[in-house]
């Protein structure tokens, strides 16, 4: 869907005849009452369930969540899954041509914020006829999206559903994503963020980025069930090879990792998406007090966590339950003990399922 208004962000800037690029899932009811908004993290995009029939090996990212008899079943929502406004899936990004140019937007292509994007998703709901979602619901920098939708459009929201999220990144976090974008910015390919105009990508960064990325998704206990000290092709007691080639498993798996991004992610979006995560903060506005920032809410609230995600611990998801009770919100919390550290929201956990899918049948009942 293209959008000719101009649309004002955070930085002073402006983004003119822009597209976002969208997938919707179900149909929608004849009161428009059963739209769910689903939020994607970093490098997802809007494809968050099913196969595309001209390639059925892209699987959505939350298919194991979103379908027809899942926890956000489709037979009785309406899905509207979106692609932010600086990624490289489709909507207006720096791969995209800057009409002022007539070249791609490239380093050029105004940072944007959490807050930028829930704009943006809420002009595409006008377009679409949503008043009012059921539900706007994300895990992890998705969780973010749907603080902010509870806050700058509170009437919109009858449920916000947060998973796995944070009211702001720690020290740590903000420390884990500038090494991985100095190791894209400091890439001889990367060329100032043109690198386009030279047909080259900087993949060696973006392989180091993703492999720092990586590492913080999954709990030590993941790692050491699924690699330990493990080697290629090499019996335990064998003796090492003393050099720097890979020799460990777990080696061989970010290596795979970094490889497999790098051929399909944007350098230039990867840097905006982890600035976007450095600044939310919304309690900043109210000298840090996040009751006052969650004030205007008027959602209800699911809110859940892992207990071995050490990027957005479980005591990030109690500072939200807690200012959220502040306020007298209706919330439900669910600490949920699972190993696979903060990639478990993208897991098919039975537990964590259990708690959505009950949730949703409450909205559900509700629209009836």
């Amino acid at each position: 869907m293209r959008f000719a208004q101009p649309l004002a962000l955070a930085s002073g800037a402006s983004l003119a005849d822009y597209e976002l690029v969208y997938e919707t899932y179900g149909e929608l009811n004849a009161s428009r009452s059963n739209a769910v908004l689903v939020c994607h993290a970093l490098n997802a995009s809007h494809h968050v369930a099913g196969v595309h029939a001209d390639a059925p090996g892209n699987e959505g990212w939350w298919d194991n969540m979103v379908g027809p008899g899942k926890p956000l079943d489709t037979r009785r929502f309406f899905v509207v899954g979106v692609n932010n406004p600086g990624s490289c899936f489709g909507s207006t990004g720096p791969m995209s041509i800057n009409p002022a140019t007539g070249r791609r937007y490239g380093p050029d292509f105004p940072v944007v914020t959490v807050e930028d994007w829930v704009h943006a998703q809420a002009r595409l709901a006008d377009a679409l006829g949503i008043e009012r979602f059921a539900a706007v619901m994300g895990g992890s920098l998705g969780g973010m999206q749907a603080l902010a939708w509870s806050t700058l459009y509170p009437q919109r929201v009858a449920h916000c559903i947060a998973i796995a999220s944070t009211p702001r990144l720690s020290a740590q976090n903000i420390a884990f994503n500038e090494v991985a974008r100095r190791a894209i910015i400091t890439d001889p390919e990367f060329h100032g963020g043109r690198f386009y105009d030279h047909g080259v990508v900087p993949r060696r960064g973006l392989q180091v980025a993703r492999m720092i990325g990586h590492i913080t998704y999954l709990s030590d206990d993941t790692m050491a069930e699924r690699f330990g000290r493990a080697r290629r092709g090499r019996a335990e007691g064998d003796g090492y090879d003393f050099g720097f080639e890979v020799e460990f498993e777990i080696e061989s798996y970010l290596r795979y990792q970094g490889e497999k991004f790098s051929a399909y992610f944007d350098a230039n979006t990867y840097l905006l998406i982890t600035r976007a995560l450095d600044y939310f903060d919304p309690a900043a506005a109210h000298g840090g007090n996040l009751a006052a920032a969650l004030a205007p809410a008027t959602a209800d609230f699911l809110i859940a966590s892992f207990t071995t995600d050490w990027r957005f611990s479980p005591a990030r998801s109690r500072e939200i339950v807690h200012a959220l009770l502040a306020n007298r919100r209706a919330v439900t919390y669910a600490e949920i003990d699972a190993p696979h550290g903060h990639d478990a929201f993208l897991l098919d956990d039975p537990q964590y399922h259990a708690v959505v899918r009950a949730y949703f049948e409450r909205i559900a009942q509700g629209l009836t």
